[in-house]
């Protein structure tokens, strides 16, 4: 049998010993993170019901690294949980309304309820919803997600 190679032998002590070794590079398949076009794709989205984890982006090296993190994510919560990507340069008029002047950040939708209409008279066609949002403060990766997910009561999978 052939001897190991320095690095092999590092490797195989890495992926035996580390406790969080996530096996870099990973086949994720499609990419399950959705492109920000319009508000009202956005508004459609959270009218699924399903929590909305959105990206507020600028181009830059940090960028790269967020768009891995993102795509792993989105891989692993999908369908339960969806992570949306928004280019603040194309659209600076939807990331100016969340008031934040360090980029990038990443705020999660959550909880659309249907308001209740207080007894005032509204057209019928018009559906008010209520969404909590939480500023995303935790490790970036798709770990940091999980333990948020939890810690905020979060469902990233479906109710058996």
């Amino acid at each position: 049998m052939e001897e190991q190679s320095f690095f092999d032998r590092m490797i195989t002590h890495l992926r035996s010993s580390c406790k969080y070794y996530t096996g870099y590079p990973k086949d994720l398949g499609p990419s399950r993170v959705i492109h920000f076009t319009s508000e009202r794709e956005f508004v459609q989205l959270l009218h699924q019901g399903r929590p909305v984890v959105v990206a507020f982006t600028i181009r830059g090296n940090y960028t790269k690294h967020l768009d891995k993190v993102l795509e792993e994510a989105a891989a692993e919560f999908y369908p339960n949980i969806k992570f949306m990507r928004v280019e603040c340069p194309k659209y600076p008029g939807f990331c100016i309304t969340r008031q934040k002047k360090e980029y990038p950040f990443i705020e999660i939708f959550h909880s659309p309820e249907q308001a209740v209409n207080q007894g005032r008279v509204a057209d019928p066609n018009i559906t008010r919803y209520s969404v909590k949002v939480l500023p995303f403060n935790y490790d970036l990766s798709a770990y940091g997600f999980r333990e948020f997910f939890k810690r905020h009561g979060v469902q990233t999978s479906d109710p058996k």
